[in-house]
């Protein structure tokens, strides 16, 4: 396998997005790669009669950057470091990707088919298929332990598999 020095874990906060984190921060512990974990802002436009024109609220920008302040990053000897950055989600992605050189993009998927996917688009189907790189999606979420479930795995025989998805 090819060697892995940087990593680009793109994240839109959610619960697919927080489990790719942790793959992207096990694959970084792993190969003792660079961790760059970024979020693409998208303005909202606001029509108005015959214009378009993008408002915000003034926090806006300082709301998205504490909240990828916040996002834990598993292991201590991993230092993640952090981008905000405006624009369409595939653009910018595969901009950073190339302009870092990434030997690795790690992103979560919603996994949507059909009508959903058509109207919706996917971000992670277009850098998927644009990248220059090798891009890990993930659908899954991470399991959840509970002493409820840490019980019924007591009574499980060895060699045997329990797997809970929420």
């Amino acid at each position: 396998m090819a060697p892995i020095h940087t990593i680009l874990h793109p994240t839109d906060f959610s619960d697919r997005s927080r489990f790719a984190l942790q793959m992207a921060a096990a694959l970084a512990r792993d190969y003792a790669a660079r961790l760059v974990i970024v979020h693409v802002a998208t303005p909202t436009p606001v029509v108005y009669g015959e214009g378009v024109v993008p408002v915000q609220p003034d926090d806006y920008k300082d709301e998205l950057r504490s909240h990828l302040n916040t996002l834990q990053v598993e292991g201590g000897e991993i230092h993640a470091e952090r981008l905000l950055v405006d624009g369409d989600p595939a653009t910018e992605i595969l901009r950073l990707a190339g302009e870092m050189n990434a030997d690795l993009v790690v992103m979560g998927t919603h996994g949507r088919t059909g009508l959903s996917r058509l109207l919706m688009g996917s971000v992670a189907e277009q850098v998927v298929r644009r990248a220059d790189c090798p891009v890990l999606t993930v659908k899954a979420f991470a399991p959840v332990v509970t002493q409820k479930a840490n019980a019924q795995e007591a009574r499980i025989p060895q060699g045997l598999v329990s797997a809970q998805e929420v």
